[in-house]
């Protein structure tokens, strides 16, 4: 099958990280291009922008918005309006209503939109999701987190409007337990911890209910103290009528009342592009918004305390 030929537009982390490596791994697409206004790419067309891009190289089928989620909605629109299937990375947009929009944009034009939550892919959701459709959920507790000064130094775009602080690796969670639990989660209770030079939070507790008014604890923080060779705190215990469930590791890891469980090997990207990939070639729409409107209704009601400064 002939791959399909993909860019990348923002050249950070995330895509330095992820996208590149596993689309040099993947034998469904072929990066041909790549739009940043500083960073370049090694043995790839590089542009300063989506419209000089596609303007250079109009046989690019799809592109994959690595941007800070702040600009990222009128790149999408420029590249769905221009016929192009769009990956969006996580968070979508820094509003509901810019991703609902693209999905109009995108049925109208009759191409792909992928939100593409990247920790539903990890390899012990789907394991950990069919294992829970066969029973009650009492309850879940979620703890996530990590250190800000250890993965995201020198990422000011994050305390600033639109970045959304720890939500940013908060919304990971959401994300997967929005596929674990079965019916729509309600924010009951929302505190959000603010540092006084930031616009974003810096740690959250959320209480959701769920059916039948199963509760979800949430806390997240970005202040956790260790050094990057240490794993960080990224759990989700769910009880049960008939066991207890936990993953660990970001969705890497499952265990049933403390059994450690066998779970597919590949990687949450090679996943999510495998998926993306099927949905391109279906033109078919994949855009759930269910874990950004849980954080927009946490900074809609949620109660807010000034914290300390935060200081790289």
């Amino acid at each position: 099958m002939t791959p399909i030929k993909i860019a990348i537009v923002g050249l950070g982390k995330i895509a330095t990280d992820q996208h590149i490596p596993s689309l040099a791994a993947s034998s469904d697409f072929e990066l041909v291009g790549v739009a940043s206004p500083r960073g370049k790419l090694e043995g790839v067309r590089c542009f300063p922008s989506i419209e000089a891009l596609l303007h250079a190289v109009p046989q690019v089928e799809a592109v994959a918005l690595c941007t800070t989620p702040q600009v990222r909605y009128d790149i999408a629109r420029y590249a769905l309006e221009h016929g192009r299937h769009v990956l969006l990375e996580k968070p979508p947009g820094v509003t509901v209503s810019e991703v609902l929009a693209l999905e109009h944009i995108a049925r109208r034009r009759g191409v792909t939109l992928f939100a593409s939550w990247h920790s539903r892919h990890a390899p012990a959701v789907e394991p950990a999701r069919a294992w829970l459709a066969e029973r009650r959920i009492l309850s879940v507790t979620v703890t996530w987190k990590e250190s800000a000064r250890i993965w995201h130094p020198g990422q000011k775009w994050l305390w600033q409007a639109g970045g959304l602080g720890v939500f940013d690796p908060g919304i990971n969670a959401l994300s997967i337990i929005t596929r674990l639990v079965p019916g729509a989660l309600v924010l009951r209770e929302a505190e959000l911890q603010f540092p006084s030079n930031c616009q974003t939070p810096i740690g959250a507790r959320l209480l959701l209910i769920g059916p039948e008014g199963m509760k979800t604890q949430v806390e997240l923080d970005f202040t956790q103290d260790v050094d990057q060779d240490s794993p960080q705190t990224w759990d989700i215990s769910v009880a049960t009528d008939v066991g207890l469930l936990h993953l660990s590791m970001g969705g890497k890891s499952l265990a049933i009342d403390g059994q450690l469980i066998n779970t597919p090997q590949a990687t949450e990207y090679a996943n999510l592009y495998a998926h993306f990939a099927q949905l391109v070639r279906g033109r078919q729409i994949d855009v759930d918004v269910s874990p950004l409107q849980l954080v927009a209704d946490a900074f809609l009601s949620g109660r807010h305390v000034e914290v300390a400064d935060y200081v790289e």
